[in-house]
Formats: C-alpha cells, sequence, structure tokens
C-alpha cells in the first residue's frame, strides 16, 4: 500500500492538483490546525473541497487528531523548541491520542493523501503521523508528492 504527503506553499493551483490528479488520490486528509485561513488561497476547506471533487473526483476530510496542538506548534514556530524536540513531542500526542487505534489500516487502502501546509516533508508533521502509524501497523510506503 502506498500512502501520500502532500503540501500547498511554493505551488499554484495547476501543478498542485496536477500532482494529485497524477497519483490518483481519491481522499484528502487534511492534517492542518487551522483549516479556513485567508492565506492558504485555493486550499481554504470549502474551496479546496470544491477543487478536489471537481478536478480530481477526490473527497475531502479534515482529521484535527493527525495535528499537532496549538502549543506545540506555537513553541515551534517561535523556535523555542527545535525539530527534534518537536519531533518527540509529536510522536508522544500521536501515541497519546492511540491514533492507530481511531484509524484503520484499511482507510488507506483508498488512494490517500495527508495535506498541510510546508511545501517539503521534511520538517512537517504529515510525515511524523505516517512513519508512527508505519511502525505500529508495519511496511506500507510513503511517497511525498
Amino acid at each position: 500500500m502506498e500512502v501520500f504527503t502532500i503540501g500547498f506553499t511554493q505551488s499554484n493551483a495547476e501543478n498542485f492538483f496536477g500532482r494529485l490528479k497524477s497519483a490518483g488520490i481519491k481522499r484528502l486528509l487534511d492534517v492542518r490546525l487551522n483549516n479556513i485561513s485567508q492565506l492558504a488561497g485555493f486550499a481554504k476547506r470549502d474551496d479546496l473541497a470544491f477543487f478536489l471533487s471537481e478536478l480530481c473526483g477526490a473527497e475531502y476530510c479534515h482529521e484535527k487528531l493527525l495535528a499537532p496542538t496549538p502549543e506545540l506548534l506555537d513553541d515551534y514556530k517561535k523556535q523555542d523548541i527545535g525539530w527534534e524536540e518537536y519531533e518527540c513531542r509529536f510522536w508522544a500526542l500521536m501515541a497519546e491520542r492511540k491514533i492507530e487505534e481511531l484509524f484503520c489500516y484499511g482507510t488507506f487502502t483508498v488512494p490517500t493523501v495527508l495535506l498541510c501546509s510546508e511545501a517539503t516533508a521534511e520538517h512537517c508533521h504529515r510525515r511524523l503521523v505516517l512513519e508512527y502509524l508505519q511502525r505500529q501497523w508495519g511496511k506500507f510506503i510513503i511517497t511525498h508528492l
């Protein structure tokens, strides 16, 4: 099984939706805390749901349980903590929430992508979510679009 991640910053709508369509995505899990920010442009919740349906035939789901807490995100953004501490605290949060029990492996058998704002997955929690689930469930392929 292959599960995807994508960020929308530093991308225009044509490129963003083109990558989703090329990958055959049928479900987008939005793992952002704030999905209605005016700064999100085409990736605002309602616009994104419309474009996904019309352009990709995909469904939109917002899943806050896969997002960091506001406090954790603020600590990182304000540089009160570095990336290594953020990773450790985020993985602890995923374990505390027991996301491996809230979501079943079958959830991802539909071609699914996790969305956040970061342009790359290197320093983004969407990658950490999938790596955490991979540790819990076993091997699956993670592809960053």
